[in-house]
């Protein structure tokens, strides 16, 4: 019996779960990069980037190659930086709703609290 559909995504969105993964893979939608250069962006130590970007190298969501001594990632589908704008765009949505709210809250405050 296979895995439902919607079981598996629930893992990738598991596997998306961390912000350092997020964070990496926000740099990699701008283009490849070595890790040395992700170090300072993604703001982690050395060892931890590395157990991160091999949760996302299992997960297939990036991909490397080798130049030198240093280690390049890309993503291995542009739809990944795709789905990153998408969850911007609904976040940017919610979070204008609460900013929304948080103004008609204030407004309807009583200009003097009564005593108690």
């Amino acid at each position: 019996m296979s895995t439902p559909l919607y079981q598996l995504k629930a893992e990738f969105f598991k596997t998306l779960g961390h912000p350092a993964r997020i964070r990496v893979l926000e740099l990699l939608s701008e283009r490849e990069h070595a890790v040395a250069e992700m170090l300072p962006e993604v703001g982690i130590e050395p060892a931890h980037l590395s157990q991160q970007l091999a949760v996302l190298r299992r997960a297939n969501l990036v991909v490397t190659r080798r130049e030198g001594s240093n280690v390049y990632y890309s993503l291995t589908s542009r739809d990944v930086a795709e789905l990153l704008k998408v969850a911007r765009t609904i976040l940017s949505g919610l979070l204008a709703g609460q900013a929304e709210l948080l103004a008609d809250l204030q407004a309807a405050r009583p200009t003097a609290e009564p005593p108690p």
